[in-house]
């Protein structure tokens, strides 16, 4: 308003002024006799390009708050667990049995992570009964915690984000929710399929582009159904998957109503989604198949993290500019530029991610996929500590695990306000997503944070 009044006793004082012979003379006279039209017409269109301005802005996206599901400890899964569970079974061979044995000792899995409800009953055959269990347990909890401790109505939430990778029964899972939690019946509802580990990142940056638009809530509910496709054959790379994929479930509130920046955690920034699907072998790194006895698993071939890597440096190649300080990116350019002029054509560059963000929710899909990823970025050990403990406590989660590593952060009191936080997730397909944030708060333990009980042991070697 200060602004539009200062403009308007500007171009008062400046018609009288201005030099007849730069204007037509009836143009001139005209202006002099209807000064106050001519200003009128300023000031209105002034205001029209102001609220036009701010009615096509988008709007910021908040992260509210987000829930982790912890199951009981009944469910925990040791390797006594799994061993005690493949032999009573009897479907396994001796050198299967052998096989997963030394997977789960190397893949970084510790003993308190979750097993579904499937596992620990003898009628292996009913998968989909136990899947369907599986998920409504898990779903139905974060759901409800999350809106309890967000004091959010069901009535409010105008967009509904559910993600489950190997399992879309019918009604879907956000017709589950929906029926549920009795949401309004404007409720616009997406259900999410065979997107793997990135399906989390993902619908964040779907409910964005729904929010952004449009005041709102968006409610993102990730899980997995692990029951459906626990693995009875001989076939070894369909076997690792028994070996570190785990259940678990998080629930996020996303909005884009400015008047909740003061109860928000934090604010997004950016997001990215690159798929590499065209290359064969990022198509077939990892897929859901039958093996020769007809028995359905998801095999894990040995390019995926070969695959991973490639995918990764085509991913922070269009990142890095958007991110990184303009400082960074000219100390890549001279390093690139020097080795050229050196005739070292072979030299590998990465710019420093550490100065575009403080803390990293890296993918941890696994240790040989941490390993790779600390690799190819060059990062210290304290950088993808929260990755490596995320895969111990709980192992893969698949599109979950970014929140996990989040209530790591929070749980460790590390985050402080101003703060930048990478969320990096691969997805089957092949592909990789990042989202970035701006921490609005300094982070703190939540009652219903899942390190909770754990978190003082935290990090182990």
């Amino acid at each position: 308003m200060f602004t539009l009044l200062a403009l308007t006793i500007i171009i008062h004082t400046m018609i009288p002024s201005i030099p007849s012979s730069l204007l037509n003379p009836d143009a001139l006279l005209f202006l002099l006799e209807h000064k106050v039209v001519v200003i009128s017409l300023l000031w209105c269109a002034t205001v029209a390009l102001v609220v036009a301005y701010l009615s096509t802005r988008p709007l910021p996206v908040l992260l509210l708050d987000y829930t982790c599901f912890k199951p009981d400890h009944d469910r925990r899964c040791s390797l006594e667990v799994c061993e005690y569970v493949g032999l009573r079974s009897r479907r396994f061979s001796p050198s299967s049995e052998e096989f997963m044995r030394a997977i789960y000792r190397k893949s970084g899995l510790g003993d308190e992570t979750y097993a579904p409800l499937f596992l620990f009953q003898t009628d292996y055959g009913a998968q989909f009964r136990h899947a369907l269990l599986e998920a409504e347990e898990g779903m139905f909890s974060s759901v409800a915690s999350l809106l309890a401790k967000t004091a959010v109505e069901p009535s409010r939430i105008t967009v509904l984000i559910v993600a489950c990778s190997m399992f879309a029964p019918s009604p879907s899972f956000s017709s589950l929710i929906v029926h549920r939690f009795k949401l309004a019946p404007s409720v616009k509802t997406f259900n999410l399929a065979g997107m793997g580990c990135s399906a989390g990142t993902m619908s964040i940056e779907l409910a964005a582009k729904i929010l952004r638009r449009r005041v709102g809530y968006a409610l993102i509910v990730v899980t997995e159904s692990t029951s459906l496709n626990w693995y009875f054959g001989d076939n070894r790379h369909m076997l690792v998957t028994n070996c570190i994929f785990r259940a678990g479930t998080a629930a996020a509130l996303v909005t884009s109503d400015p008047s909740r920046l003061g109860a928000a955690k934090m604010e997004l920034v950016r997001t990215l989604r690159t798929h590499h699907g065209a290359d064969d072998a990022a198509y077939n790194a990892a897929v859901q198949m039958e093996d020769e006895d007809g028995n359905v698993g998801v095999a894990l071939t040995k390019d995926l993290v070969r695959v991973a890597g490639a995918g990764l440096k085509g991913h922070i190649s269009t990142l890095a500019p958007q991110v990184l300080p303009v400082s960074e990116l000219l100390r890549y350019v001279y390093n690139v530029t020097r080795s050229f002029m050196a005739g070292d054509r072979k030299a590998v560059h990465v710019p420093d991610f550490t100065k575009a963000f403080e803390h990293m929710c890296i993918h941890a899909g696994g240790k040989a996929v941490i390993d790779a990823v600390g690799k190819i970025m060059r990062f210290d050990h304290g950088v993808t500590e929260p990755a490596r403990m995320c895969l111990h406590r709980f192992g893969n989660t698949s599109s979950s695990l970014v929140f996990y590593e989040l209530a790591y952060f929070e749980a460790k009191g590390r985050i402080k306000k101003g703060d930048r936080v990478w969320m990096l997730a691969f997805g089957t397909g092949f592909k990789a997503c990042s989202v970035a944030w701006r921490a609005l708060r300094d982070s703190g333990m939540d009652p219903d944070n899942p390190w909770k009980e754990c978190i003082h042991r935290y990090p182990v070697v």
